[in-house]
């Protein structure tokens, strides 16, 4: 198996995107056996986000590195939360009650905006490096579009999951189970274009 080091210490994804890589004779090791402080995204666009964390765990592990950047962009907004959808109602809070602030802050920035007009869509951009300097990185991206809605359903999912009305299933993100999600969700759609390049490579 050939080590990969993922630019994330999410025990979530560490399972996800080791699932769906290991049938390429990947093994995925988390970047906190290398490093003690995640790197500070200060890129403008998730391309650029992923980028400098996957960059930033090459440089610290001497291995190939894997990372996302993702987030959900509303057109009403002109595109926001964007790259800041993890903080959209601020910095100081973690796990569900950050969740929970987030969604209601979207929800009430959009409060006199139709709904037909609340269309949005989830990003998510992934980096494969070969190494720290490497010039030409592999980069995958997918969209997953949908409506955001007034009130949270759903008991599955995380983020802005509960609010997001997914276009063909007629229900929120949140109702999918994680088989469902994964295979038409930005991230499930970004690992298989993922998945098809490195098996070319």
């Amino acid at each position: 198996m050939k080590q990969v080091v993922l630019a994330s210490g999410n025990a979530g994804k560490l399972k996800e995107f080791g699932q769906r890589l290991a049938p390429l004779g990947i093994e995925l090791v988390p970047q906190n056996q290398f490093v003690t402080e995640e790197v500070e995204e200060t890129g403008l666009s998730f391309v650029e986000n992923a980028i400098i964390k996957a960059r930033h765990a090459a440089a610290a592990s001497g291995m190939p590195s894997l990372a996302d950047d993702s987030g959900l962009e509303v057109d009403a907004l002109g595109g926001a939360p964007g790259i800041y959808s993890a903080r959209y109602a601020g910095s100081t809070l973690n796990g569900q009650a950050k969740d929970a602030a987030n969604s209601a802050q979207l929800i009430a920035d959009l409060e006199h905006i139709p709904m037909s007009q609340r269309t949005a869509r989830f990003q998510c951009v992934l980096v494969y490096m070969r190494h720290a300097t490497d010039p030409t990185p592999l980069i995958c991206q997918a969209a997953w579009e949908g409506l955001i809605m007034d009130g949270v359903q759903g008991e599955h999912g995380f983020g802005y999951d509960p609010i997001f009305q997914v276009l063909e299933k007629g229900c929120r993100a949140a109702q999918l189970t994680p088989t469902q999600k994964i295979a038409i969700s930005h991230r499930g759609k970004a690992l298989a274009k993922l998945q098809r390049a490195l098996a070319e490579a």
